[in-house]
């Protein structure tokens, strides 16, 4: 049976803790994305973040431009 992961570590050059992190990364940005996109109704927004996989930069961008701005307190 083949390891493709080591295969892909030792063709890449990439250490496998790199790419455990950049996965994490990926899914944790993708899940609170997915969740607020949900949240809004925005569903062509929660497809292409069920599609496209590029390390949570669509899903960060996403995020600061939906975020609500807080009330600020009047003195």
């Amino acid at each position: 049976m083949v390891d493709y992961i080591a295969l892909a570590v030792a063709q890449l050059g990439i250490p496998l803790s790199t790419i455990i992190v950049i996965s994490i990364w990926e899914a944790n940005w993708t899940a609170i994305a997915m969740w607020k996109s949900a949240r809004n109704n925005h569903l062509v927004w929660f497809i292409v973040f069920l599609i496209v996989n590029l390390i949570g930069i669509p899903e960060i961008i996403y995020l600061i431009v939906t975020r609500k701005k807080k009330n600020k307190r009047k003195r």
